[in-house]
């Protein structure tokens, strides 16, 4: 059994006595990593050149860095609040800077989206590698110490430990380690425990695993500021990509989604298809679509509220996922039984009866006569009542009024008596499975408020369970009704490849994780589509460019698994098309300004016959059509935060005004701007609390002068119309 520890510094004293000092340490991605463990071991190595330290992991959390004084002014105090004493890895800091110790290096698989892109150390050192195999290579690679975050509670008296936020290359990782511990290899396993962190049950509890556990560390100095992502602003841009895309889900199927924007955007029109339908379809209806997305939308999703619910499968569980949890959206319950999920999905209303006990019997699902297993499963489901038990070495069965008979389904008496313990609705459902979560304040507290039969309904498990169909295929497929994996990427090309994780120089933006392998799986699942939300441009310091490219230096999704494209301009179904098919349908959701040059380079590559011209209808794809279509949307209809926000009121208005300075100003033109900003007449007293927020209601010199007549400027053309 572990040996519980309250002091960081003891516990790597433990870890460097046990691995000898040459530590090649496995951490979680995102939220589990145990911070305060992992300075203290950093710090120690540091300063100790006779030590080594490996670290292998992804998604290393750091505060956000701002690129100027006007976005350090709208950062720092929003941090402060946001993140307060959240104890920031002091690995993470020297990558950053490329100041790592040489007797310490860092691995990871996927990076906090853009923040390493200037890390030569990080992109040296970057794995490349699908979610599903991070495990694999991470063991392969000698990891001789495991540390991870722990959520805690007392239940019926008795200390509980759960994996929480991630249990998804845990449980993947420990029988390997396990594997290797029994063969002689010293292995470590350190457990942190965080008090805040929501406790998850189900595969997520430690349950067999904690006699794995060495140390448990309960460091009240570790008690800091969990680690969030505030919600950000989404853009009329990806809302019209999220309406779209919620077209796309099928009533009764399942659904993964990513975190961000989009994904935001997604989970917003999906509840407004649910809860406001004449105004989802009034909206939709004023939407410039054609008839083959009409007919795609007809054959593949809907447009009418869920009847029968949708069923969760996401490596990430997200603050959109449990918002469909909460609106009884995401709410179609699988079984892990295959017996059982086959039949409810032939009957979602099934109930216990003893026609199923029969029908299951009589298929060869159950025996006759029921073994210890056989009735355990049954009670676990709420087939039959737990009071039912086996008696007299399993001939007979015992009722709870005294009554027993015999353990034969088949006899007349037993048939009758059974009717009286039967079940009064099937028990044990899963509604969402999940690998990892992360996400905003509000997101954590209210899955610590979770009710015992919610949070019993959400099950936090392997990510292979979930990314992948190999090895427990039969059920997956059975729950996986008409699955929809909708993800992101930046770019596409022309012949359908996306682009998501590295940028055309080599540089790696994110990471891989598990997109391919969601994309994969939707190729083998009966009824599955995959579904790739991608902006059609971007514009960067006044200059606006296409996301839908001819081609690119790398790829992230290849071209030959390409299937549904989601632009703000429409829906292109790639699967099982020409390559001439595909230009035709990728054009036909690109920005207009893009499109001559497009299609000039697929005629000239001799992929798209030189007489063809684009249809009329997808000529007008621009920005201004969409803005027009946005101001007659209606109140509600396209939010800037739909699922809440951690900014106040004013900190969203100056958001919105220093993203549209990133966006329309060059640095070369940031100053002629602000020269020209200078001489213009603002009424600034308009803009008060803007300016008080950013330090700038009484300028102090020319710099803070013509910061405030940039800011000013920003607000003026970002101000309601």
């Amino acid at each position: 059994m572990p040996q519980h520890m309250d002091n960081a510094e003891q516990a790597v004293d433990r870890v460097l006595e046990l691995t000898g000092g040459e530590v090649r340490l496995g951490l979680p991605l995102g939220l589990g990593k145990p911070n305060r463990f992992v300075n203290a071991l950093y710090q120690r190595v540091k300063a100790d050149r006779s030590l080594s330290l490996e670290i292998y992991t992804a998604l290393s959390l750091g505060r956000p860095g701002a690129g100027s004084d006007l976005e350090r002014r709208f950062l720092e105090p929003f941090a402060d609040r946001v993140f307060a004493d959240y104890e920031e890895l002091d690995y993470l800091h020297a990558v950053r800077k490329d100041a790592l110790p040489e007797n310490i290096r860092v691995f990871e698989f996927f990076f906090q989206p853009g923040s390493l892109l200037n890390s030569t150390d990080a992109q040296r050192h970057y794995i490349s590698v699908n979610y599903t195999h991070a495990a694999r290579d991470i063991n392969a690679r000698g990891v001789n110490v495991v540390a991870q975050l722990l959520a805690t509670r007392e239940r019926d008296g008795r200390r509980q430990y759960s994996f929480s936020c991630n249990p998804e290359v845990t449980l993947e990782l420990l029988p390997m380690l396990k594997a290797r511990r029994d063969a002689g290899e010293t292995i470590v396993a350190v457990g942190q425990v965080h008090h805040d962190l929501p406790f998850m049950e189900n595969d997520a509890s430690l349950g067999r695993w904690l006699p794995e556990m060495d140390i448990l560390l309960d460091d009240e100095q570790a008690q800091t500021r969990l680690f969030s992502t505030p919600n950000m602003p989404v853009s009329h841009q990806d809302h019209f990509i999220g309406l779209h895309a919620s077209t796309l889900v099928r009533d009764g199927g399942t659904l993964q989604i990513g975190i961000g924007a989009l994904g935001d955007a997604l989970v917003h029109h999906t509840l407004r298809r649910q809860h406001h339908n004449d105004e989802y379809r009034a909206l939709l209806g004023q939407l410039p679509m054609s008839d083959s997305q009409r007919q795609l939308i007809e054959r593949e999703g809907g447009v009418g509220p869920f009847q029968q619910g949708l069923y969760g499968c996401s490596e990430m569980m997200t603050h959109g996922l449990l918002t469909l949890i909460d609106d009884g959206i995401i709410r179609r319950a699988v079984y892990d039984w295959p017996a059982l999920q086959r039949r409810v999905l032939a009957d979602a209303a099934l109930t216990p009866t003893l026609a199923l006990l029969d029908d299951m019997r009589d298929s060869g699902d159950l025996p006759a006569r029921l073994g210890a297993d056989d009735l355990s499963r049954l009670r676990h489901y709420g087939i039959v009542q737990e009071a039912l038990t086996l008696r007299d070495g399993g001939d007979n069965l015992s009722l709870p009024n005294g009554v027993v008979v015999p353990n034969d389904l088949e006899d007349g008496a037993t048939r009758e008596a059974l009717k009286a313990v039967l079940g009064r609705g099937l028990l044990g459902g899963t509604v969402m499975h999940g690998g990892f979560f992360l996400g905003p304040r509000a997101f954590y507290q209210r899955l610590r408020e979770l009710d015992d039969d919610t949070r019993a309904a959400i099950n936090m498990t392997r990510v292979n369970y979930i990314n992948d169909l190999f090895g427990e295929e039969a059920i997956c497929r059975l729950q996986r009704r008409d699955a929809r994996f909708i993800n992101s990427a930046f770019s596409i090309t022309l012949l359908g490849a996306a682009v998501a994780d590295q940028l055309d120089d080599g540089r790696v933006l994110s990471g891989v994780g598990g997109q391919y392998n969601f994309v994969a799986q939707a190729h083998e699942l009966a009824g599955a589509r995959s579904i790739l939300m991608v902006r059609a441009w971007r514009e960067r310091g006044g200059e606006a460019q296409s996301n839908v490219v001819f081609s690119y230096p790398h790829n992230t999704i290849p071209r030959h698994l390409r299937d549904i494209v989601v632009t703000e301009y429409g829906v292109a179904d790639l699967r099982g098309r020409s390559d001439e098919e595909v230009v035709m349908a990728t054009l036909n959701i690109t920005d207009s300004r893009f499109q001559a040059q497009l299609l000039k380079q697929a005629q000239e590559a001799g992929k798209l016959r030189r007489d063809y011209q684009i249809p009329e209808p997808h000529r007008h794809n621009t920005p201004e059509a969409l803005q027009r279509l946005a101001a007659r949307a209606g109140a509600g209809a396209l939010p800037s935060f739909p699922l809440g926000s951690d900014f106040t009121n004013t900190e969203q208005r100056v958001l919105e005004a220093l993203t549209w300075l990133k966006a329309k100003v060059s640095q070369k033109e940031y100053l002629k701007l602000g020269r020209k900003a200078l001489f213009q007449d603002y009424h600034a007293e308009r803009y008060g609390e803007e300016l008080a927020r950013m330090g700038l209601a009484d300028p102090d010199g020319l710099r803070e002068r013509l910061y405030q007549r940039l800011l000013l400027t920003a607000l003026e053309a970002t101000k309601p119309r």
